[in-house]
């Protein structure tokens, strides 16, 4: 079991987009036509290899403080599901991150988890909207949630409320990241939940309200060898608009795509054409020494949108050796621009992948 789940993580990227597999093959491939209904699509879908769930959100307490979080689960099928019937069986194996950035202190705290799905440790349910690893989970029906996690002084517990329907990316129900058939996901996002709960700071509790994004994604074989990371951003603007961006590095770029969702929840589909991500600034991490941009200027001329992003702090790293094995910077953001002549106001998250290396098959 130790070897099997060693390489398992050796060979799998199961984050904001899934990495190369030879193994994906007795696993379904997302293919065009695919139809989205929910809530059942908010469930976990088993015949896909790889799957996750994950919510970022700015949160201010009732002192003014602000706050960013992420929590996200992950999904990752087995390519050889044991016969043996015995309730120690392992089908999937489940990981998680959950991370705190504390805005006025500039301090970043994250942790990660790994749990097999047998005897009740960890699950994705296919029949009802519950994914979790030991206390930390979410609960409820997509429409409403609820999100809690624990580890030492820190916890998170939040209801969450969709002020807007699901928003599915990309064409003909699959969201492309590659040039071969099946190199796509599922993807669709819930780009505007109200935000209420509490959230336990080092032993200190604050009573905290704000927005969070939601995004979930299932596939099985997603990007191409050839391609080393990537950048994606999730902004929610102040005109109630959201904004998800996301540009693969590889030699032409040409699996970068975004939405714009406008305030009464339409989508509006843009390819790479139609939009520039120009970085102004950049980063060392001091420990994986690792380069990352760390400001950036976004235009879309369609929307005559333009506006410059900015982290609330630099150092939002993540170096998840315990769970994914993935160096990546995830965080929060804070920035100021104009849409059609208007000043707008975007916050959000921003996750980069392949700075602190490329993403490969570790040996």
């Amino acid at each position: 079991m130790v070897i099997l789940v060693l390489f398992l993580l050796a060979s799998l990227a199961p984050w904001r987009f899934i990495g190369p597999s030879a193994e994906a093959g007795e696993f379904r491939k997302a293919l065009p036509g695919y139809a989205f209904a929910f809530p059942r699509d908010h469930y976990s879908h088993d015949e896909f290899r790889t799957e996750w769930w994950y919510y970022t959100g700015r949160l201010r307490a009732e002192n003014g403080e602000e706050y960013g979080y992420q929590l996200t689960f992950f999904r990752s099928g087995l390519t050889e599901v044991q016969a043996n019937p015995s309730r120690w069986a392992v089908r999937n194996l489940y990981l998680a991150h959950f991370a705190v950035s504390d805005i006025p202190r500039k301090t970043f705290r994250y942790f990660e988890r790994i749990g097999r799905g047998a005897v009740g440790q960890a699950g994705a349910s296919e029949n009802e909207f519950r994914v979790w690893i030991g206390n930390w989970g979410v609960t409820g029906d997509g429409i409403h949630q609820r999100l809690t996690a624990k580890e030492g002084d820190f916890t998170l517990n939040l209801i969450l409320v969709a002020k807007k329907p699901p928003v599915v990316h990309g064409r003909d129900g699959v969201s492309q990241k590659g040039p071969g058939r099946g190199q796509a996901s599922h993807y669709y996002s819930l780009t505007r939940l109200a935000a209420e709960g509490t959230l336990n700071v080092r032993g200190k509790e604050h009573k905290v309200a704000g927005l969070t994004w939601m995004d979930h994604e299932f596939g099985s074989t997603q990007l191409h060898p050839n391609q080393v990371g990537w950048d994606w951003f999730g902004l929610q603007f102040d005109d109630d608009t959201e904004l998800m961006l996301y540009s693969i590095r590889n030699a032409d770029g040409s699996y970068s795509a975004g939405t714009w969702v406008a305030a009464d929840g339409e989508p509006v589909r843009l390819r790479k054409k139609d939009f520039s991500i120009q970085v102004l600034d950049r980063w060392q991490s001091p420990r994986t020494k690792g380069t990352y941009p760390i400001r950036w200027r976004i235009r879309v001329p369609s929307l005559r949108l333009e506006v410059t992003v900015t982290p609330a702090f630099p150092d939002q790293e993540l170096d998840t050796e315990k769970s994914t094995q993935v160096i990546y910077w995830e965080g929060a953001v804070m920035g100021e621009g104009r849409r059609r002549g208007r000043q707008v106001t975007p916050s959000g998250y921003v996750e980069m992948t392949g700075y602190a290396g490329p993403f490969k098959k570790k040996p």
